[in-house]
């Protein structure tokens, strides 16, 4: 499932750069942040910018297919 999150919905959220976002330019990065139910992504060189939620479920999901597993 994946949700559009409202724009003020994920200020007191810990950001953290995603580890598959290890690339050549430091620039270039995913930032995620976690909750019991939700993981919320967004573009690091754009935090204000858009963003989207994901079930942890979607997101073990997505990671394992980005993984080549």
């Amino acid at each position: 499932m994946i949700r559009k999150a409202p724009a003020g919905d994920a200020s007191d959220l810990n950001w953290f750069k995603s580890s598959f976002s290890d690339t050549s330019d430091p620039n270039d990065c995913v930032e995620v942040a976690t909750t019991p139910g939700t993981i919320h992504v967004r573009d690091s060189k754009n935090t204000q910018g858009p963003r989207f939620t994901v079930t942890p479920a979607a997101w073990t999901d997505f990671l394992q297919l980005a993984g080549g597993e």
